[in-house]
């Protein structure tokens, strides 16, 4: 992965799991289960705006936004017995949200590899949270296009 693609954030997120033991990596990954952003009032009531990531083995579903000056916001849901599924949720939502959408489209696709978890959790863990980024690329391709 290359690291000049990787908006600061991200990098940013990243470094903060490379720097720590592999043990201690779960514990942060626990941390950011627990700072993900609710949904906004505007889209709670409006699950037909939600798209169900069938990746994830949790019931994880989300809303992205891309503002009139091109500037993406991702919301997610994902139930808090879930912890490690909402903290792949938090990393992005925190990570994506106020970047252009050039640079979320620009963000390697390998980047849940590069966070230093794979040995760390399921790959079928690691997968749902690529689903989650594929998805987020996705709507946001689509809504530059409509």
């Amino acid at each position: 992965m290359s690291a000049n693609a990787l908006p600061a954030r991200l990098a940013e997120i990243r470094d903060e799991f490379l720097e720590l033991e592999e043990p201690d990596r779960l514990q942060l990954l626990l941390e950011f289960s627990q700072e993900l952003p609710e949904v906004p009032v505007e889209y709670a009531d409006h699950p037909e705006l939600r798209e169900r990531v069938v990746e994830c083995q949790s019931p994880v579903y989300i809303i992205v936004t891309v503002d009139t000056d091109d500037t993406v916001a991702m919301h997610a849901t994902a139930p808090a017995e879930a912890p490690t599924t909402r903290g792949f949720a938090s990393i992005l939502a925190q990570g994506l949200t106020g970047l252009s959408a050039d640079e979320v489209l620009a963000v390697p696709d390998d980047f849940p590899q590069s966070i230093g978890l794979t040995r760390a959790v399921s790959p079928l863990r690691i997968a749902g949270m690529t689903g989650m980024l594929m998805r987020v690329k996705r709507q946001v391709g689509a809504r530059r296009a409509a």
